[in-house]
């Protein structure tokens, strides 16, 4: 657990931070990774992993709640179907300091059909209010879902109202909807991300059916330019995923300035080093320097020089006893702002 512990922020500073957030994302939205996508953006809402319940209840794994005090605001996913469970994980993560708990009800891998969480979720929208009922009588920080637009053979155009209608009602008041359909056989995880169309218009019809929830938009959202059309056009926040991910500094180095209209762009190379005081840490208490860098791979994506940081990375940074010099040495192979050109 985090030794130094922040007051939650209130629901109208997450809500605010909730006008842009980083999807969470399995294997990548770990600790590290929200540390560096701090850095550049102190305004973003940031997620973890979702993290199951179960783990959390029955197999005491109160370390996969751990995270530093410096991520806020950052919010705790939670993977589960059993309402008291949930209560109790939401709990855990409440008193640890977390400002938000999210259920997710859109992920489509086997693992979470098995446990009968996830998006199967969405074909029993009663159960879902029964758990957000549950987890809000818990907590006094928001509850909030992610859900898809549907499952399988399901209409979106009557599933999802009725879906939001039954977890508004449980109290509710924000949510993130995947403007995708989720297919629970015949395809994967991967292809689930990418082959359903998207149908942006029936999410932003959502707003004006339900005027006083705050939605979010997730789904194939790749620039901070696209971000704010779906802002613009009255959505109350935009969630990205991949990009984020992939290239950072692209959608979160502008993010304060261009979402938010706070502060300056980050400067990646001011992040790197900013980053040595963390690395340093983690080294010290027995972590491998691989377990960070790999997050900063695509931190100068679209730079000259890029190729050879993601290499320089990659290559030095699993050998044992790697340190910062290793990140230093990548750094050298990026070229500074002054000479990139700009089109």
């Amino acid at each position: 657990m985090p030794e130094v512990q922040i007051a939650h922020s209130n629901h109208a500073t997450t809500r605010r931070a909730a006008r842009l957030s980083v999807a969470p994302m399995m294997d990548w939205t770990d600790r590290h990774c929200r540390f560096l996508h701090r850095l550049l953006s102190g305004q973003t809402l940031l997620y973890t992993e979702m993290v199951t319940a179960p783990a959390l209840v029955r197999g005491g794994a109160l370390h996969l709640l751990d995270y530093s005090p410096q991520e806020h605001p950052v919010a705790l996913q939670l993977g589960g179907s059993d309402p008291q469970e949930l209560a109790q994980a939401a709990r855990l993560g409440s008193e640890v300091g977390y400002d938000e708990i999210n259920l997710n009800c859109g992920c489509p891998s086997d693992r979470v059909q098995s446990g009968t969480f996830g998006a199967v979720l969405m074909k029993d929208p009663a159960r879902v209010a029964e758990c957000v009922a549950a987890m809000r009588e818990a907590v006094g920080v928001e509850v909030t879902v992610k859900c898809r637009i549907g499952v399988d053979d399901q209409d979106p155009d009557l599933v999802l109202p009725a879906f939001l209608d039954a977890i508004h009602t449980a109290g509710c008041q924000r949510v993130t909807i995947h403007a995708r359909k989720a297919w629970l056989q015949g395809l994967s995880p991967k292809e689930n991300r990418d082959i359903p169309p998207l149908d942006y218009h029936l999410v932003h019809c959502m707003k004006a059916l339900f005027p006083d929830m705050h939605i979010s938009i997730n789904g194939g959202i790749n620039s901070l330019q696209e971000a704010r059309t779906h802002l613009d056009a009255g959505l109350d926040g935009v969630m990205i995923g991949r990009a984020a991910y992939h290239q950072p500094a692209d959608i979160l180095a502008g993010a304060d300035p261009l979402i938010f209209e706070a502060g300056q762009p980050a400067d990646p190379f001011e992040v790197v080093h900013e980053m040595m005081p963390y690395i340093e840490q983690h080294l010290a208490s027995g972590g491998r320097l691989h377990q960070i860098t790999r997050h900063m791979l695509g931190l100068f994506a679209g730079r000259p020089g890029a190729r050879a940081w993601r290499r320089v990375l990659s290559e030095g940074a699993v050998h044992e006893g790697a340190g910062p010099e290793v990140l230093l040495q990548a750094l050298d192979r990026v070229a500074p702002d002054e000479q990139v050109e700009v089109s």
